[in-house]
């Protein structure tokens, strides 16, 4: 079965109020890390001009689909009544806020897929504990 679900979507950077910038993300789960997703951004997109990857909960991202989640660096919800078929992703850094707007089918396509690699309520038959305490221990 396949280990790894990739999957990139259009999404827009909103940098200012109301001044967007249309940029491809990459979205990634990895049943040997079944709990998490990652979201990748491009370097052009970045500070230092380097590839940013942000990794967080996929139990957030289900529920920021359907309302507003989130502590600390990562806070996801709808983008409101009137576009309910956006979901907005705000990636909180000492640099400052992103805020990124995605439309929400290509989120709920990206974690259809990831619940056919684990499904939900699994993940922790998927993780090696062994292997886990050898790389702690050393």
């Amino acid at each position: 079965m396949r280990a790894v679900v990739d999957h990139s979507v259009q999404a827009r950077l909103i940098t200012v109020p109301s001044v967007t910038r249309e940029v491809t993300v990459g979205l990634r789960y990895d049943r040997h890390d079944p709990f998490a997703v990652s979201l990748v951004f491009p370097p052009d997109v970045s500070l230092d001009g380097q590839e940013v990857v942000w990794v967080f909960s996929r139990e957030l991202l289900e529920d920021g689909l359907r309302a507003a989640v989130g502590l600390g660096d990562v806070h996801i919800r709808p983008s409101g009544p009137e576009r309910p078929e956006q979901t907005v992703i705000e990636l909180r850094a000492p640099e400052g806020v992103a805020v990124i707007e995605f439309d929400s089918t290509g989120l709920l396509r990206f974690l259809h897929g990831t619940y056919g690699v684990v499904p939900g309520g699994s993940e922790h038959l998927e993780l090696d504990l062994d292997r886990g305490l050898t790389s702690l221990l050393g």
